[in-house]
């Protein structure tokens, strides 16, 4: 038991933000791993962390995920691409530098969510925070994300999202193409999803493309609202 004069994190506080800047995987994800351990025993309040990462392809286990990797060794060696393997869900998907990603580390009973609205919850987020810089973002009910319509063309991925919950307690989350270098896209299947293109803020928001600022700033606004407004029970 705690001893009286420890202060316990407050289970209403919003969220931490806390912003890593540009990140190794590796290390944003040990950081990852310790905050939600530190959130599950009760040591540590909720946070949201956001990163820029290194050039790098992420493989989840998922038994067909290492199949999607396209590009041999030394060509992701030219490029500086990294690979690592992940615990999230999903299945391949690449990070690197212009990419926003968000790592929420939040106890999901606290804002009266469970897996699948906690899904809904964060790409809706994604769908608002596009609404602003004039992109209209939707949802494919046969995949994950947020996609763009490009009119008779396949939908293109703007937005690539995979969580995992230990203890009610979430890690990872989601990877928003911001000025993201789109031809690193081509050393795999993203998302697993073959003929599937990917898009970014700067392809569709060209010439006026929001500074990474801006957009960091807007997506926390609106993932912190979404939270209070899913507590209320208003979502």
């Amino acid at each position: 038991m705690p001893h009286a004069e420890e202060r316990q994190p407050d289970r209403g506080a919003a969220p931490e933000t806390i912003d890593l800047g540009r990140m190794r995987y590796a290390d944003a994800l040990a950081i990852q791993r310790q905050r939600n351990q530190a959130v599950i025993d009760g040591d540590a309040g909720q946070a949201i962390y956001l990163v820029e990462h290194e050039p790098v392809i992420t493989i989840s286990h998922r038994k067909t995920a290492a199949g999607h990797l396209l590009a041999a060794p030394a060509l992701l060696e030219q490029l500086g691409i990294e690979v690592c393997e992940t615990d999230r869900g999903g299945d391949i998907t690449y990070h690197g530098p212009g990419q926003l990603v968000v790592y929420p580390i939040l106890r999901l009973a606290d804002w009266r969510l469970n897996l699948s609205s906690y899904m809904r919850t964060l790409e809706q987020v994604v769908i608002d925070t596009l609404q602003r810089y004039g992109v209209e973002g939707v949802r494919d009910p046969s995949a994950t994300g947020v996609w763009v319509p490009q009119g008779d063309a396949p939908m293109a991925k703007v937005c690539a999202m995979g969580v995992r919950i230990r203890k009610n307690t979430t890690m990872h989350g989601l990877a928003l193409n911001v000025t993201t270098d789109l031809n690193h896209f081509a050393t795999i299947v993203p998302c697993g999803l073959a003929g599937r293109p990917v898009t970014s803020l700067a392809k569709l928001c060209n010439p006026q493309t929001p500074a990474m600022a801006d957009v960091k700033a807007t997506l926390v606004a609106t993932l912190l609202a979404a939270l209070e407004r899913a507590r209320e029970g208003r979502n």
